[in-house]
């Protein structure tokens, strides 16, 4: 079966829809997850699902710090994944990859964690913007998709510098023209009411999309089965809701193109009429994509967004071209500012998808009504639900800026006040095997290692991810700087950055009575505050 394309991409707007062996479709998509699964949860269990969220993570719990060997595992399964016809798109395993570039690049550079963590969300940016052609709002992407209603002003400028290079590589290659060619009608005031109608259609559907989302993934989580097949079985479910929607394969942008231009006759509607596949199709993409992702697949959520909302915005369009013939006379627009509308809002990055019209389109006169569309999406929706659900609400909700918003509460708190963990370290003669395991289930860069008792000092993944076998006396870094019970909360955060890690060891007298997170430090912060906020009301 071949796909149309977008016309920056070498489309054209002639398709007629061709399938040889048409059954085997669930086949070779259940097959593609097969081989991803096996891929990804036997190199890196955390290349799986759909990469931006993965990025937004380290840049906030883990000091920009990106295991080497992904941008190379997240390549090949989301090539994979999209490959065989599973819903997902490319744009999030861009931004993993980029951003695993920018942590890489860091290391070897020996730059700061928070040199880290800026070069992380300028590969996240300018991933995007580079595959989208949109190098502006890419850069604003980086800054803004780290939080729910808030930026990271560090981030701009060198992601506008990325970007530009990004984008002059990669349009070098496959053209400079935008990726949804050039829309030249011109703005028509009269059709500002239905814009906003749209906004607060799409506001609405993105919370389908995300709550949809995350309980699949959430039922995979619940399956009892090995993690390496539930891509499988997910890719089987995809291949169903294919074989009567195939439009819902792969990223989908050359059926947003023939949705814009209102080429229905390409789409397989089995004779239905054309609002009722519309709106039938909108949900097979939010089911397809979940079962594809949320499975464990490797494949972005940005492009099953753009789906989702160009077809939503194509079924609005149509029925105001019913209702009102001579003031909606195309469903271009519509197509366009819906297919942003909803993902501004799902992924709470209204300001960068407002740019985005413009340089994905070639044209300005989208853009009052992608402003009132957007903006009311992102309003409907809300900050509670975002399809990156490792975003925080500002900048003071971040580790990575606890320093500079948290600092004199946290000298009130003692060691003694937060929750300390005696679980999780590393025995001075555990195999650097068992200590990697321990690392990976807790989400962890590094552990304090112990022997009878005592904090001897710690180990880094980084020391011991690519040895054969070993132990862990002969890789750990001895004399770590550790905390007492009386010292404070603050002191805990220096000594954590200090040793480059997540957590801070407790001890007295030598003896190790566990570990502080960052987490629990920041756990205990917001019930201070929420305390002192209290007492104020």
């Amino acid at each position: 079966m071949a796909v149309p394309h977008p016309l920056g991409e070498g489309g054209s707007l002639t398709y007629h829809f061709v399938a040889l062996r048409y059954y085997l479709i669930p086949l070779i998509i259940s097959l593609g997850g097969l081989i991803v699964g096996i891929l990804i949860y036997t190199t890196a269990p955390e290349a799986e699902g759909h990469g931006t969220d993965a990025a937004i993570k380290a840049f906030h719990y883990k000091q920009g710090k990106i295991r080497h060997r992904i941008p190379f595992v997240k390549t090949i399964a989301s090539a994979i994944t999209i490959g065989s016809g599973g819903s997902a798109g490319r744009e999030g395993p861009t931004a993993l990859i980029a951003a695993g570039i920018g942590s890489i690049l860091a290391d070897y550079l020996g730059l700061s964690p928070k040199d880290r963590r800026i070069a992380v969300a300028v590969g996240i940016g300018s991933g995007i913007g580079t595959i989208f052609k949109a190098p502006i709002g890419g850069a604003i992407l980086g800054a803004e998709i780290l939080y729910r209603r808030d930026f990271e002003s560090e981030v701009i400028f060198p992601s506008l510098v990325a970007s530009a290079i990004g984008y002059s590589i990669f349009a070098s290659i496959v053209g400079f023209n935008p990726i949804f060619g050039d829309y030249i009608e011109p703005f028509n005031v009269l059709r500002i009411p239905f814009y906003a109608v749209l906004g607060i259609i799409a506001g609405v559907m993105s919370i389908v999309y995300i709550r949809t989302f995350y309980t699949i993934r959430d039922l995979f989580k619940k399956f009892r089965v090995p993690n390496h097949v539930k891509p499988m079985i997910g890719g089987a479910v995809t291949g169903l809701i294919a074989l009567a929607f195939p439009e819902i394969m792969g990223t989908g942008y050359g059926w947003v193109q023939l949705l814009e231009y209102g080429k229905f006759s390409g789409f397989l509607t089995f004779g239905m009429p054309i609002l009722i596949f519309l709106i039938l199709l909108v949900f097979a993409k939010i089911l397809a994509t979940s079962f594809t992702v949320s499975s464990g697949g490797s494949g972005g959520v940005f492009a099953p967004g753009i789906f989702i909302g160009a077809s939503l915005g194509a079924f609005t369009g149509v029925l105001f071209h019913m209702l009102f013939p001579s003031i909606v006379t195309g469903i271009a627009p519509f197509v366009i500012i819906g297919m942003l509308a909803l993902f501004g809002s799902a992924g709470k990055a209204p300001l960068a998808v407002i740019i985005m019209v413009v340089e994905m389109t070639g044209s300005l006169q989208l853009l009052p009504g992608a402003m009132i569309a957007v903006s009311i999406a992102y309003i409907v929706s809300g900050t509670k639900y975002s399809i990156y659900e490792s975003q925080v609400m500002t900048r003071r909700d971040s580790p990575a800026n606890m320093g500079e918003y948290h600092t004199p509460l946290l000298m009130d708190i003692k060691v003694s006040d937060l929750k300390i963990v005696n679980d999780i370290y590393a025995d001075l003669y555990y195999t650097i095997n068992k200590a990697a395991d321990i690392m990976r289930t807790n989400g962890m860069l590094a552990l304090p290692v112990i022997y009878n008792g005592n904090l001897m000092g710690t180990v880094y993944i980084s020391d011991i991810e690519n040895k054969p076998y070993g132990y862990i006396k002969d890789y750990y870094k001895p004399g770590t700087s550790y905390m007492k019970l009386e010292n404070s909360a603050e002191s805990a955060w220096e000594v954590i950055t200090k040793n480059r890690t997540t957590w801070c060891a407790v001890a007295e007298n030598g003896n190790f009575l566990g570990i502080v997170t960052m987490n629990s430090i920041l756990d205990k912060y917001h019930e201070e505050v929420n305390k002192m906020n209290d007492e104020n009301n």
